[in-house]
């Protein structure tokens, strides 16, 4: 009897699996996710191969509605001008830059990519989605101050980093920000920085401006409103794409040689279902985010910049206050924040099992060790819940001493998740930053994580060719094609100064933004040869 309900069980459980359906068809590439990640990769395989084929699939209704959605993030082209969490103070009291030179050399990468999509008429008018807007540093306190100061001297003994302003000074901070200065104690202790280089981006106008003219060319399709299940690899090495058609409700497959994972949070389950061993260990803790947002058109055209403060003590570096200006569909607004928010969802438009799903045998302890070592970052999730309107206001106030609470309404932001992953000593970590994960061979590659992600996402998707197509990317034709896009790669710009001004100066020039030469004798290492 046990044998014949053992038998009955198997039978059950065959009947229930679901069946891959048939392949509908063969492709070059698959890209999931409608952001700016696939996107922006899948420009690039176009302009490097052009007779390629690519399938990309998106579950919601439109592209560029997750965390790539202009009101999901920040705007801020991350280039380490004004986040002082990407220069921390060492032990011996000396700052630390080479975080900071790296993203600052990340982001030139980017801008040498869209300066090269505007050149060539596949993004619109620069102004629709980059516009130069100030990154400032601003604090308060005599331990804050000094350490903003020595920062200050630090970062502009680095070559890109010249031009960036210091100040004291009441009456020079009430030219730069007016409306932080605006009803402030005149016996407090302030101090800023400035960058006059630094942008506001709208990577969700980048994004749908890349997908529109990546559609319009042969062998590429964008399917909205489609779910990919599930994703098995075949014995030749491609990658066999379960799809579900939310809209007709029925299931496809097909057959790709290369598949990239740009799902934003949801990247991690799909990782997880590849099979790939590389994804072993890894794991996601969903943070949200809200903003106060306001319309008041005069406080508005009071503030012209991009404003960080110090995170509070003992609060991870995601908590940094920030007062922002922003430039969305060419109307400014105001936002400050973030405000952390927490819910088991990895997608803004996710599911409430998308955590609960995600843990396995590979990272459950990894994400138990790392919630015991983040202590602090649970008290702050606990203690932004708690926050009330008030509390908000409050905190607002230290950047706007005259805010007033019928200004400003609180909208939600978008949903990250930051990187869980398995370390020898520690047994697991949380990671700040974005990974690429790739299969040893380089057919399946997937993004984890969060800021700096889409300002930097031009040399990320680049450095996921160089893994992936390593071969092909040796090749004459890839190289010259590579180096007309990034006119820097394979030279750290920090070293050549000659080759920055030239570089940047092309890119300011199509993008339409400001630029600022650096003194130097020598000439560039690399012939530009935009």
């Amino acid at each position: 009897m046990k044998h014949f309900l053992f038998l009955l069980l198997c039978l059950s459980l065959i009947a229930c699996s679901p069946s891959t359906p048939p392949i509908e068809k063969n492709v070059d590439v698959v890209l999931v996710g409608g952001g700016i990640m696939s996107a922006t990769l899948g420009t690039l395989l176009k302009e490097l191969a052009p007779d390629s084929s690519i399938e990309i699939y998106e579950r919601l209704g439109t592209v560029a509605a997750e965390s790539s959605a202009a009101m999901n993030n920040a705007g801020t082209g991350h280039s380490a001008f004004c986040e002082l969490n990407y220069t921390p103070e060492r032990s011996d009291g000396s700052i630390d830059t080479k975080k900071a030179v790296e993203i600052n050399e990340s982001f030139e990468l980017s801008k040498q990519f869209w300066a090269y999509q505007v050149q060539q008429k596949v993004l619109p008018d620069p102004a629709a989605f980059i516009n130069n807007v100030p990154h400032m540093s601003f604090v308060w306190g005599d331990d804050n101050i000094r350490y903003l100061k020595k920062r200050h001297a630090t970062l502009t003994q680095e070559p890109l980093f010249k031009g960036m302003e210091y100040s004291e000074d009441p009456v020079k901070l009430k030219e730069w920000i007016p409306l932080v200065m605006e009803g402030r104690d005149p016996h407090q202790k302030v101090a800023a920085t400035r960058m006059e280089l630094g942008t506001d981006v709208n990577f969700g106008s980048v994004t749908e401006g890349l997908f529109k003219s990546l559609i319009s060319q042969p062998s590429v399709n964008l399917n909205l409103r489609h779910e990919v299940r599930d994703l098995k690899r075949n014995e030749d090495m491609s990658w066999t794409v379960v799809v579900r058609d939310l809209g007709s409700e029925t299931t496809r497959a097909v057959k790709a040689k290369f598949v990239f994972i740009g799902a934003g949070g949801g990247a991690l389950k799909l990782l997880q279902k590849s099979g790939i061993p590389e994804a072993n260990g890894y794991g996601g803790v969903p943070v949200g985010g809200e903003w106060l947002v306001t319309s008041n058109p005069e406080l508005i055209a009071k503030h012209q910049a991009k404003v960080y403060g110090m995170a509070s003590v003992g609060s991870p570096p995601m908590s940094v206050p920030h007062l922002d200006t922003r430039v969305i569909n060419g109307k400014k607004a105001l936002l400050f924040g973030p405000f952390a928010t927490f819910s088991t969802k990895y997608l803004k438009n996710g599911s409430w099992w998308d955590l609960p799903r995600a843990l396995n045998r590979h990272n459950l302890i990894p994400m138990i060790r790392a919630g015991l070592d983040n202590i602090p970052l649970t008290r702050y999730l606990i203690s932004q819940l708690l926050l009330s309107d008030d509390e908000r206001v409050a905190s607002l106030r230290e950047y706007l001493p005259n805010a007033k609470k019928d200004d400003w309404k609180l909208e939600i932001a978008g949903q990250r998740v930051q990187i869980v992953k398995k370390d020898k000593e520690h047994g697991g970590i949380l990671q700040f930053g974005t990974e690429v994960v790739t299969s040893e061979d380089g057919t399946m590659s997937a993004l984890l994580g969060a800021s700096p992600g889409a300002s930097t996402a031009a040399p990320i998707m680049l450095k996921l060719v160089e893994k992936s197509f390593k071969d092909r990317l040796q090749t004459t034709e890839w190289q010259n094609k590579i180096r007309q896009i990034f006119p820097s790669y394979g030279y750290r710009l920090n070293e050549d100064i000659a080759l920055a001004n030239k570089t940047r100066q092309w890119s300011s020039s199509l993008l339409k933004l400001k630029f600022i030469k650096v003194e130097s004798t020598a000439s560039p290492k690399q012939a530009f040869n935009q």
